[in-house]
């Protein structure tokens, strides 16, 4: 459980950074520069998840929703410097709640 939670605090972080790098090139008129990491960033994501032990590559990706669910408000507050309200809150716990009932939950034959 350890490795699943470590891949997707890392696959939130590199695809949140990554994603972000478009956002500064396109959004914040930043050099395009910003895009190379960026799409290292992003390959670095997708391979993160592959480490999840998961027998449906479908399964790993939507209990990873709600982690990168989180970690984007996690971003919203430490990085671009907003704080998040009660219903970011309320949204997150919602989505961690779901991810757990998806990767935890017993699987029938």
């Amino acid at each position: 459980m350890t490795r699943t939670l470590l891949a997707y605090s890392g696959a939130a972080l590199a695809e949140i950074a990554g994603c972000f790098a478009f956002w500064a090139w396109l959004r914040l008129e930043r050099s395009a520069w910003w895009v190379a990491p960026g799409m290292a960033s992003l390959a670095l994501f997708a391979w993160l998840l592959t480490l999840v032990e998961s027998d449906a590559a479908g399964r790993t990706y939507a209990a990873y929703g709600g982690v990168y669910i989180v970690a984007s408000i996690l971003w919203l507050w430490g990085i671009e410097g907003h704080r998040p309200d009660r219903w970011d809150i309320a949204g997150g716990a919602i989505c961690l709640a779901g991810m757990a009932v998806i990767l935890f939950g017993p699987r029938g034959g």
